[in-house]
């Protein structure tokens, strides 16, 4: 449908979005106010005569990442209509992330036929003029402003940090923010009884699920319950503990006096996900704070930890052991030991058996046997859909035309890892560009798929000379040795584990027994 309104004449249903960040809190500027920002712009729509839908304020958000609650909402109300243009104080308040904010200005906003206005850079999309032009270039040095800024305050922060400066956002249980400085700890004697219990309990010998059953059964409260603290899990707020959180305490260096940081860093200034550092990279000043924990039972208990860790192995591996998980509650689901009154085998929700009693999930039960036949056929039939077997047996004739002995096998499946081996260091290569911003995300996107596509081919045929290697050495595969074997890959007539793990990412059950598959290359 043609839009037959003229500019003059058409009628704007405006939405303000305002947005603060926490470090323009910290500067505390009165031009960059929520405050000030409304008036501004409130003022501009009086002016022009137009009509206010409403106003959408983000307080405390950064402008690198646009999953932000009102920001989020009001993409919502454009969607089915409710707004045709809007309005922020500058292009900053929109967004910092280039990439992102030039998305929405030039392709998002004018495919909903939204007219977007930046106040005081002069951009307004419904008229051609310079400004228009050059907020590309806006968008990068805001960009670089936020790069530059999250520069800034890390090196500020590890300074800190060398110094034995806490600042982080939640010490851990027992201690607390020093009211006089908000970067040193003090013992916190609500919450300090606690840990000390814990050590206690380690050192008679107790285990980690030990521990926390012994936790529950003497109602001891947990660090969400008491900080009042909120949390995705049903467990953590009905003071439910769990053996990560027991593990994590015994072996915090922090109850000793030292001060223990940098234990994770963000990937990016633009990405919140934090990921692991190693040991050697950990920031830890020792006694920094007062101990709560002797440094002699602390060293005890990591001893007695230690010894503790030696496990059997299990005797089997089903064909999707730790690929499956609870629908509900999204935690593993085991593969038990076959029944000793009729040799059948179940699975339950790991969740509902460490805490039945409280009822936190269902059991999942399920027949493991006929679950494994049920997924097998599930991923048979989409195979059969997805994958072009003419295309797959073609390429095998080749190969097995081409190599007819063991060592020219070999040197193909070698070939074959190699060439893996460098798709997936272009793969990492081709995601460092586009945190570098060197490529786009659609870029990155595009490659990336093409990537995966070329890994799975190459995989599939790597099997496909490893069974030609240790099952068949030495023998010529005729023709229809060649089409029976490519035909018994694509149907999994023999699946293997390595194949299994290669092909799903996870499986989840639900609690009526319903399956979800989610393969890794579809």
């Amino acid at each position: 449908m043609l839009d037959t309104l003229n500019k003059e004449t058409k009628k704007y249903k405006v939405a303000i979005y305002i947005r603060l960040s926490k470090e323009d809190i910290d500067k505390n500027e009165e031009s960059l106010s929520v405050i000030n920002q409304k008036n501004i712009l409130l003022e501009y729509i009086e002016k022009n005569n137009y009509d206010l839908y409403d106003i959408y304020v983000d307080d405390g958000y950064t402008g690198t990442n646009f999953n932000r609650p009102e920001f989020v909402r009001m993409i919502k109300d454009i969607e089915i209509g409710k707004i045709n243009m809007v309005i922020t104080k500058d292009l900053s308040r929109l967004g910092r992330d280039y990439i992102e904010t030039g998305q929405y200005i030039e392709k998002y906003f004018p495919m909903k036929r939204v007219r977007y206005v930046a106040l005081l850079d002069g951009i307004d999309t419904e008229l051609d003029t310079t400004n228009n032009d050059i907020a590309p270039f806006k968008a990068v040095i805001n960009d670089m402003y936020s790069r530059d800024n999250s520069k800034k305050i890390r090196t500020a922060l590890k300074s800190m940090q060398l110094k034995g400066k806490w600042v982080g956002s939640c010490p851990p249980l027992g201690y607390m923010k020093d009211p006089n400085n908000k970067n040193h700890l003090i013992e916190n004697k609500e919450e300090s009884y606690i840990v000390k219990k814990i050590f206690e309990l380690a050192i008679k010998g107790l285990t980690y699920y030990q521990i926390k059953e012994k936790l529950i059964r003497d109602n001891i409260p947990t660090m969400s319950m008491i900080r009042k603290k909120r949390k995705n899990t049903q467990m953590a707020n009905k003071g439910i503990w769990c053996t990560k959180t027991i593990k994590n305490i015994l072996s915090n260096q922090m109850y000793v006096g030292d001060m223990v940081q940098n234990k994770g860093s963000r990937i990016s200034y633009k990405i919140r996900k934090q990921i692991k550092n190693s040991k050697s990279r950990w920031i830890i000043v020792e006694s920094t704070h007062d101990a709560i924990i002797d440094r002699e039972v602390f060293k005890k208990v990591q001893k007695i930890l230690q010894n503790s860790k030696i496990r059997t192995k299990k005797e089997i591996y089903r064909l999707f052991d730790g690929l499956l998980y609870c629908f509900d509650c999204k935690h593993k689901i085991t593969i038990c030991k076959p029944r000793k009154t009729d040799n059948r085998t179940y699975i339950v929700c790991n969740y509902y058996r460490m805490y039945s009693k409280q009822k936190l999930c269902t059991s999942h039960s399920y027949n493991y046997d006929i679950l494994e036949d049920k997924i097998l056929n599930i991923i048979k039939k989409f195979l059969k859909k997805n994958i072009n077997l003419e295309k797959i047996n073609l390429k095998a004739m080749e190969l097995y035309k081409k190599y007819n002995n063991v060592e020219k096998f070999r040197e193909k499946f070698n070939k074959i890892k190699k060439d893996i081996t460098l798709k997936q260091q272009q793969m990492d290569k081709m995601y460092l560009e586009k945190l570098d911003f060197k490529i786009t995300e659609e870029m990155y996107d595009r490659i990336k798929a093409t990537l995966d596509k070329e890994i799975m081919e190459l995989e599939t045929n790597k099997e496909e000379i490893s069974k030609l290697i240790y099952e068949d050495e030495n023998i010529k595969k005729s023709d229809e040795e060649c089409k029976r074997i490519t035909k018994d890959l694509i149907e999994f007539n023999n699946p293997t584990r390595n194949i299994i793990v290669k092909l799903i990412n996870r499986i989840e059950i639900h609690k009526h027994k319903k399956i979800d598959i989610y393969f890794n290359f579809f």
